[in-house]
């Protein structure tokens, strides 16, 4: 199984690429106010989880949304386009999944 890496690469390149060393994953630059785990749990799951506690941490804030489900890779950032927050950045996690990220705009 492949998975699209938050830098937009696809892990499939990696496997072509030979004996390269793999780069050390980027860091959050923010540490969020909020994590909501919502790993083993499927699409919309995640973002309903998002939906009902974002307002508990302030205006400006991050929340990180740790997923497994594939769809929330991209129906989360697709939340945040429209519930007008910012999607900051997707971390891969090491047991896998990500953590995803989003700020609080309103």
């Amino acid at each position: 199984m492949w998975r699209r890496r938050p830098d937009g690469r696809d892990t499939r390149a990696d496997r072509h690429r030979g004996a390269e060393e793999p780069e050390a994953p980027p860091q959050p630059a923010e540490a969020p106010t909020l994590t909501i785990d919502a790993l083993g749990r499927k699409c919309p799951i995640p973002i309903i989880m998002l939906a009902e506690r974002i307002n508990q941490v302030p205006v400006r804030g991050v929340v990180a949304v740790l997923a497994d489900d594939p769809a929330a890779f991209t129906d989360v950032p697709a939340w945040c386009r429209l519930k007008s927050h910012e999607h900051v950045a997707s971390y891969e996690l090491p047991q896998g999944g990500w953590s995803i990220h989003v700020r609080r705009n309103y």
